[in-house]
This record gives C-alpha cells, structure tokens and sequence, in this order.
C-alpha cells in the first residue's frame, strides 16, 4: 500500500467522526480547546484500535463483521443522534445553563466507538494486503484525532451561532451518519 494511498485511507476513515465531532461540539456550552483535544484524542485512540482489533479477527469473521458492522454503527448512532434530538427539542428556561461543559468519556466513547466499526473491517481486509497494520492504524488514529478536534471546534461555532438548535442538527447529523452508513453496505 502506497504513502498516498494510506493517508487517503486515513481520513476517509475520518470523516464520520468529524461529523459527529461537529454535532458533539455543537451540544457543549463553549467548548475549549482542550474538550476539543480530549474528544479527538478518545476519537483517535479508538479509531486506532478498531483495525487492529479487525486485523487479528482475520478471514475466519469477516463474513461475520461485513455482514453486521453497518446495522451495529446504524443503531448506536441512531440511539445517540435520537437522545441530542430529544434533548434539543426539551423546553429550558436557560439554554447556556442547561448545556454541559464536556461530555463524559463514556457518551465520547460510544460515539467514537459506533463510528470506527467500519475500521474494524477495513482492519480485517488490511490483514490481506502488503500493509504494516502498527503504521496503518496510527495514521489512521493520528487522522481521526485531528478531525475530530477540528469537529468540536467546528460545533462550538455552529453551537454559538443556532443554540439549541444545534444539538437537534447534530443529532440530524449522527443519524444521517449512520443512515449512510446502512446505505453503503446495503449498495
């Protein structure tokens, strides 16, 4: 696998989690930077254990993986994106009183978690080509980090400007992520 192609495998891997970045800065009150790093650091760190994780399962469960990742992914981010729905359309007294100032690790790892199930089964076909998963991986958990740190960052402008309205968007959002999901493996 060539330099080019892994750096382009890396973001492409990326990209859902910055969506859902998006939609989870979005739902904070103001986040810094730091809740941006953390969010992408969870987001990475997972994202770069999930291929590995699929290179080891090899072809003994690929039929298993490919067959049941995208309804796994579909599900968790419909539960989530459904909960930042309810939770936007909720009527508050004070919206900046009522959103929280970060997510807890596990409402970050769920997340980070439905949106690198794909990775998993990148990770068991990486297990049949020239690749070194460890640099795979890494450039993928590295791509992920950034992508998710700018996502959050992203949400917090959005955030900002729409409010509460923002926290329904990024529910949109996780849902749509997970519907193109489902379509991708059902084409």
């Amino acid at each position: 696998m060539s330099l080019l192609s892994l750096v382009f495998l890396a973001f492409a891997m990326s990209t859902d989690a910055f969506a859902a970045a998006v939609g989870k800065g979005a739902s904070l009150h103001k986040p810094r930077f730091l809740d941006a790093l953390r969010t992408g650091l969870i987001f990475g760190v997972i994202e770069a254990i999930t291929p590995i994780i699929g290179w080891f399962i090899g072809q003994a469960a690929t039929s298993f993986v490919a067959e049941w990742d995208h309804w796994i992914a579909f599900t968790l981010l419909l539960l989530l994106g459904g909960h930042m729905i309810y939770a936007g359309l909720r009527p508050e007294a004070d919206d900046a009183e009522d959103k929280p100032k970060s997510h807890s690790f596990w409402v970050l790892a769920t997340t980070a978690f439905a949106t690198s199930i794909d990775a998993l089964a990148v990770g068991v076909g990486l297990a049949f080509v020239d690749v070194n998963i460890w640099i795979a991986a890494l450039a993928i958990g590295l791509a992920t980090m950034t992508m998710a740190t700018i996502g959050v960052m992203v949400g917090r402008l959005i955030g900002t400007a729409i409010g509460r309205k923002a926290e329904i968007l990024g529910g949109v959002v996780l849902i749509g992520v997970g519907a193109a999901i489902l379509y991708e493996h059902t084409m």
